[in-house]
């Protein structure tokens, strides 16, 4: 498990980043989970993508913040390109309990964040956060999601991504 770090120690990038995801998480449509998420990832030019989580009554139907903030980037021409992404949600039910537990991607993201990794010929960092930001793990996506599908899985002979820093 990745030590737990505050905002505070992360370098400016990261912490701007981390704000940015904490940013998106307010435009958030959560009407069924009352949780808004929100997810921001930079490239190798520096351009920050951001997403938030946008549900739907047909649940299958709900696009998540690190989907929407994938698909910013990939459609701009910068799929290709990311390094990392921070991730965050908090309740939107007043008076409902925060915690400090901070917010990793869905089983679903962890498989896109890894390809985009492929792409990107990087191991991605994911920055999770707690809704105040007061907690920061950092991972490598090969971290939440070992032994990953990937294009490898399916015989197209990428390089698997290497480490990032």
């Amino acid at each position: 498990m990745a030590a737990t770090r505050t905002l505070a120690t992360l370098d400016a990038d990261d912490r701007a980043l981390a704000q940015a995801a904490l940013a998106a998480s307010e435009h958030a449509y959560a009407p069924y989970s009352g949780y808004a998420v929100g997810a921001a990832l930079r490239t190798r030019a520096g351009t920050v993508y951001t997403g938030c989580n946008v549900e739907n009554a047909a649940y299958g139907m709900t696009l998540c913040a690190e989907v929407g903030a994938l698909a910013a980037a990939n459609g701009a021409g910068a799929g290709d390109a990311v390094q990392v992404i921070a991730v965050t949600g908090r309740r939107l039910a007043s008076g409902a309990v925060q915690t400090t537990a901070v917010v990793t991607p869905c089983g679903r993201c962890r498989q896109l964040i890894l390809e985009a990794g492929h792409r990107a010929r990087r191991d991605i960092r994911v920055l999770c956060c707690s809704h105040d930001l007061s907690h920061v793990q950092a991972f490598t996506i090969a971290q939440l999601l070992p032994h990953g599908f990937g294009p490898a899985s399916l015989g197209k002979g990428r390089s698997p991504p290497r480490r990032s820093r």
